[in-house]
């Protein structure tokens, strides 16, 4: 699973007389992936089209548009079917005839009917002005102007314009309609000019006679004609799409076919009597696709396997490994089986048209398939790098469920990713839909640890306290002070968790670097990392230098310390009453940093500026930890304000209680200990009315927590993954494994 599948480099060769059966045997096949002729050889050139390959693909085009015009889509298709050449000359004229009819009708209402709301929208402010058209144009010694604005102060600027002998305004709303005389030795734009500085936007005044209101009624009237021949055609035209979208969805697919077989030769290096084809197919299918040109031709076209590809790699080339072919007892000779040329351009034996990466086909199982859109969304593999995606279905669910630890939350995230993952066909929502369910399945794992559901303790009391008999869940988020320290033993598991993780990472580098390069390389570019990570945490957990360090660090699993419990439930060194490393054994790890330090300085003297990453990209886990805490906050909010909480005890030993079935009162004994204070009574408790608020904030609560779940724990597992593991050896940049054929969904050729 952590590399791709192996691919192995074919060559067929063999005369044009065979080109189209040889294309129709490997299209069939679906497995060769075609590696594009770059016109490098001396006497060969790229290949034609097949003839009627421009006729083709004018027919796609056409096929495609008319999907368009109809909004054909997939969930439109019926049953397979045979689509022959005639078929599909006949009907795609006839319906591409009725189509275009049908949209040339179309635009034409649009075009018209969108005129008609540009003059209703234009002629509005006349009829609520009120004046008759004709009224408002057509004088020889007054101006008039029309438009949108305050008639205080257009009346104020006309008056105080020179020029103007009398005038006369009149407003309705924000329309305003001003009547000027000008004087005889006035300028002709006066009025025009006397609104300039005035918040006031003129209007063209129709060219048109009578009630502006009648106008409008006419123009509404001519809009419903003009919808309702619209809506008259866009029946018209599901009707057809109804009818002929089946036809439509299996002709695209015959066409595309044809299209692909047609095009094929432009890929091939061709003489005027031969061929080459080359290209990458999973090595354990290389047999499949020999017998089925073998059985298309016979011996008319050669089949060869030129190389399968390494997994190693010199530098940023990959090595590949030679094939050896044994020699046929009667070899063919397919290039001058009809007199043409000899196709062999190095004199004999295997020849790469082009040096290309083989594609990446990545190799995992079904259950880890999902996790590849998480991959992928970064790059896919290269061919000869590892695909980190099993690492991602081992730690993305297990951070977010650890982060999250709820059954009820979890079963929710199951729930919608089951959703997902049946409701939708396309790959991502399906790959997204797996993710979800296994971060859900984790989600709830812990919750049961935790003991909690939808932040009430209800698995705590009746299964680890009720049935198995302990005190409390065998894990605690750590929110109340009687538990608080576990909080403190997240915080340090996290970091464990980290280096863990940065370990894997780097030795997936020292692996790479080990096999493109060599050891020399590999340990100072990797193993130099790998010596200051584990050195320089070793003496952190050791007591040397023990009075500079938080001392929690060396309590939470020595059965004694800050939380004896948690030490006993997470960690087997509660056994052994680990209190850190001793002081020699720290004293090497501080060793084994300095090595590393030396080695990074020679081999990679650049990066020496960033030797504390080891530091730093370990503490970056305590996102972990900071999650799991804020999360177990906003629920624990959620529920005091529904059900309310009471405290036992005091001081350190203080435990929070939510009032699931009643609010006792201070003094009261409740959970074996006196009640010392009532937190928030709860609005559950607080009568009718309240009980419907409460309700809203339970629910909208939760829904909430449901949500910020996926873009905190979510977002922040997946940048450990992507910024902390991946940044240690992943480059990604593999190319799409793309064989030459098609999966037929809407047609058949039985």
């Amino acid at each position: 699973m952590l590399r791709p599948e192996r691919m192995s480099k074919v060559s067929v060769t063999g005369s044009k007389g065979v080109m189209d059966d040889v294309v129709e045997a490997v299209h069939d096949c679906n497995l060769l992936h075609v590696t594009e002729y770059d016109n490098s050889w001396e006497g060969f050139e790229p290949g034609t089209p097949v003839q009627g390959a421009d006729d083709t693909s004018e027919k796609l085009v056409t096929v495609r548009s008319i999907e368009s015009i109809l909004d054909v889509d997939p969930e439109d298709a019926g049953p397979t079917r045979i689509v022959t050449d005639e078929a599909l000359d006949e009907e795609l004229e006839k319906i591409r005839g009725r189509v275009n009819e049908l949209e040339d009708r179309r635009d034409d209402i649009r075009d018209e009917l969108g005129s008609v709301e540009e003059q209703i929208a234009s002629i509005e402010p006349f009829a609520t002005l009120g004046i008759d058209l004709d009224l408002l144009s057509g004088y020889d010694t007054i101006d008039v102007v029309v438009g949108q604005g305050t008639a205080n102060e257009v009346e104020r600027a006309v008056a105080d314009a020179a020029g103007i002998a009398a005038f006369e305004v009149f407003a309705e709303e924000d329309v305003v309609a001003a009547f000027a005389r000008p004087t005889d030795d006035a300028d002709e734009d006066v009025l025009t000019d006397a609104l300039v500085g005035v918040d006031f936007t003129a209007l063209e005044v129709p060219d048109a006679e009578g009630s502006p209101e009648e106008y409008v009624a006419e123009l509404e009237h001519r809009r419903q004609q003009l919808s309702s021949k619209l809506d008259t055609v866009e029946d018209e035209l599901e009707e057809v799409k109804v009818k002929r979208a089946d036809f439509l969805l299996a002709a695209e697919e015959k066409l595309s076919i044809d299209v692909q077989k047609r095009e094929a030769p432009l890929s091939f290096a061709t003489t005027d009597n031969a061929f080459v084809a080359e290209g990458w197919v999973p090595t354990a299918e290389y047999a499949t696709l020999k017998a089925a040109i073998t059985d298309a031709v016979g011996d008319h076209a050669e089949v060869e396997e030129l190389e399968r590809a390494s997994f190693d790699a010199d530098g940023f080339e990959a090595v590949r490994e030679n094939v050896s072919v044994p020699a046929d007892p009667e070899p063919a000779d397919p290039a001058a089986a009809d007199g043409g040329d000899e196709v062999r351009a190095d004199g004999g034996g295997g020849v790469v048209m082009r040096d290309d990466s083989p594609p990446v086909v990545q190799n995992n199982s079904d259950a880890v398939k999902p996790f590849e859109v998480l991959t992928q969304a970064v790059s896919r593999p290269k061919y000869d790098e590892f695909d980190p995606t099993v690492v991602l279905f081992l730690t993305f669910p297990a951070f977010f469920g650890f982060m999250i630890g709820d059954l009820g939350y979890g079963a929710l995230y199951t729930l919608i990713g089951y959703y997902l993952y049946n409701s939708f066909e396309g790959d991502a929502f399906k790959s997204m839909g797996g993710v979800t369910m296994f971060a859900g399945g984790f989600t709830m794992l812990f919750g049961v640890l935790y003991g909690e559901v939808f932040g009430l303790h209800l698995i705590a009391t009746y299964l680890w306290e009720g049935v198995v008999g302990l005190s409390h869940a065998p894990m605690e988020k750590g929110l109340s002070p009687s538990g608080q320290s576990y909080a403190l033993t997240w915080l340090v598991v996290s970091i464990l968790m980290g280096i863990v993780h940065l370990n894997v990472g780097y030795l997936f580098d020292f692996i790479e670097n080990l096999n493109h390069h060599d050891a020399k390389h590999a340990l100072y570019e990797s193993g130099s990392w790998i010596l200051m990570l584990n050195g320089l945490w070793v003496w952190i957990l050791s007591q040397s230098a023990v009075s500079y360090k938080p001392n929690f660090i060396f309590t939470i699993f020595d059965g004694s310390g800050a939380a004896p419990e948690a030490g006993e439930a997470i960690s087997a060194t509660y056994a052994l009453g680990f209190n850190g490393f001793p002081e020699l054994v720290g004293l090497v790890g501080f060793g084994a940093f300095a090595v590393g330090l030396v080695l990074l300085a020679v081999g990679e003297p650049i990066e020496i500026i960033e030797f504390l990453n080891v530091l730093v990209n370990a503490l970056s886990y305590t996102r972990i930890a900071a999650v799991l805490l804020a999360k177990a906050g906003m629920a624990f909010t959620v529920n005091l304000l529904f059900f309310g909480v009471y405290v036992t005890e005091s001081g350190s030993d203080a435990a929070y209680h939510f009032g699931l079935g009643h609010m006792p009162q201070v003094g009261d004994m409740a959970h074996g200990h006196e009640v010392t204070e009532i937190m928030f009574g709860g609005l559950v408790h607080s009568g009718p009315a309240m009980l419907v608020v409460g309700l809203l904030v339970l629910v909208l609560g939760h829904l909430l927590v449901l949500a910020l779940g996926v873009t905190s724990a979510g977002l922040q597992a997946v940048r450990l993954e992507y910024v902390e593991f991946f940044g240690k050896f992943y480059n990604g940049g593999g190319k799409e494994y793309e064989p030459f054929g098609y999966e037929r969904t809407y047609t058949t050729e039985d």
